[in-house]
């Protein structure tokens, strides 16, 4: 039902000055039941067109919303007919089918943050976790809001009943709040830089499309001053590990009982070749491009040549997302690579090293289902918790206690960090390096600035030089 009132009364045109005297701008205040509105204008003229209106709609005897405190005729005045659950569930169906699994977890993220800025009232209302459950598993989320039940189904009507309209966003305080409590963690503190930036984004492509709906005449995020955080792409050096901590790992690895073995190829990929975890995951064994062997002379076996590269080619990644967020109900989704086209295929090359443990992995253990290079003990799809269970504990073996402590490898990713760093630092052009990375130069360098060793004594040295022929 629209909130509105006839008690209007309008006044004249303010100009605003500045300390020199000079007009800026020219604001037209008003009331509405009792609460003082005001718009700013850079023109007279458009002060004067807006006041004009005001009056006119007041002296015909027009109702007046008391969320935007303008005619309910005008078209702005239509948001007060969609609630803020009701349009958030909307953006969900509408970003849907184009985003990845990954893509519509974010997006439920961000709106579950978001939506408690945005509640009526508190008569009824479920327990909290309840209703975070609720809001991020079943009401963003275009699968399975319909298929609720039981405590669920109550929290979800009980939300369909309890959210302020989309436009109370026309108050500068109201955008504030969503935007505070889209970025909040549930302990009161401030969310990660990358969450923060993450659900300020989505927010305000939301209120794009409530723009677009026409609920709101702008977009209120776009005009709030908000001091954006500082953020840093950047590598940290101390994740990343040299060679000799990477064979160490790699043996710690395959020491491990049951998967040790099966499960050293997988990481030496990330580490000899750069493939990001989701890419090594959903490798095929056509993926990989040997080069022939030849024989030994002297024993007569077939061997690897001494400088014999071999290559990997592949066009998708599986990253995992979990059975509610994928179309199919699989726990990963197979995507084109990131940042690229459906096609695009990425050429990575293979060292001899890693020839030689991809052929004795083969070997032994030969293609799974669906020709999938690695896979589980059972023969399934080789779960998360098992690689990073293995290499939580290949880090406690082959580390010291003080580089254990450290952020010396301790994630899976920190691997292809490891292999980009050395790329780099070998004095491969950074467009080759970008190409084999599936990275733009610029966020190349942007990511591996601080992992180019030697830079600064080669710059001294060539300044040197330079002075000395002066």
């Amino acid at each position: 039902m629209i909130n509105a009132t006839y008690d209007v009364r309008v006044y004249k045109i303010e100009r605003r000055k500045n300390k020199s005297g000079k007009v800026t701008s020219y604001r037209v205040p008003w009331q509405t039941a009792g609460k003082l509105r005001k718009a700013s204008f850079p023109k007279e003229a458009q002060a004067d067109a807006y006041r004009s209106s005001l009056l006119i709609a007041a002296r015909n005897g027009e109702p007046f919303s008391t969320l935007t405190g303008e005619p309910v005729s005008w078209s702005r005045a239509a948001a007060v007919e969609m609630s803020w659950y009701g349009f958030a569930c909307k953006f969900v169906d509408m970003k849907w089918k184009a985003s990845s699994a990954n893509y519509r977890q974010d997006i439920a993220r961000a709106l579950a943050a978001a939506t408690p800025a945005m509640f009526a009232g508190d008569r009824g209302r479920p327990d909290g976790k309840q209703l975070r459950h609720a809001l991020k598993r079943w009401a963003f989320n275009t699968k399975q809001r319909d298929e609720a039940t039981g405590e669920t189904a109550a929290a979800l009507r009980w939300l369909a009943a309890n959210t302020k309209p989309v436009s109370a966003l026309t108050e500068a305080q109201a955008v504030r709040d969503l935007l505070e409590a889209a970025t909040t963690r549930l302990d009161g503190k401030r969310s990660a830089t990358s969450t923060i930036l993450r659900h300020k984004t989505i927010l305000q492509n939301a209120l794009d499309y409530a723009v677009e709906l026409k609920l709101l005449e702008r977009n209120p995020i776009k005009e709030l001053k908000w001091k954006r955080p500082r953020t840093s792409s950047e590598v940290d050096r101390r994740s990343v590990v040299n060679h000799a901590q990477a064979r160490a790992l790699l043996a710690a690895v395959a020491a491990q009982e049951p998967s040790g073995q099966r499960l050293r190829a997988f990481f030496a990929v990330m580490y000899y070749a750069g493939l990001r975890p989701e890419e090594a995951v959903n490798l095929r064994a056509f993926n990989v491009i040997l080069p022939p062997q030849v024989e030994n002379p002297e024993t007569g076996r077939m061997e690897e040549p001494a400088d014999g590269w071999g290559e990997l080619s592949f066009a998708e990644a599986a990253p995992f997302a979990g059975r509610e967020w994928t179309d199919d109900g699989a726990l990963r989704e197979v995507r084109p690579l990131k940042h690229r086209p459906d096609g695009h295929t990425r050429t990575v090359p293979c060292p001899p090293e890693l020839v030689r443990i991809l052929r004795d992995h083969l070997a032994e253990f030969g293609d799974g289902p669906g020709g999938r290079l690695f896979y589980g003990v059972q023969g399934g799809e080789l779960p998360t918790i098992t690689y990073r269970r293995a290499w939580i504990a290949a880090r406690a073996e082959a580390l010291t206690a003080s580089e254990a402590a450290s952020p010396l490898a301790r994630r899976v990713y920190d691997l292809r960090h490891a292999c980009v760093s050395t790329w780099l630092n070998a004095g491969v052009p950074a467009t080759q390096v970008a190409q084999w990375a599936g990275h733009s130069v610029e966020v190349l360098l942007r990511i591996y600035a601080k992992c180019i060793a030697g830079q600064d004594e080669t710059a001294r040295r060539r300044i040197t030089d330079a002075l000395r022929e002066t």
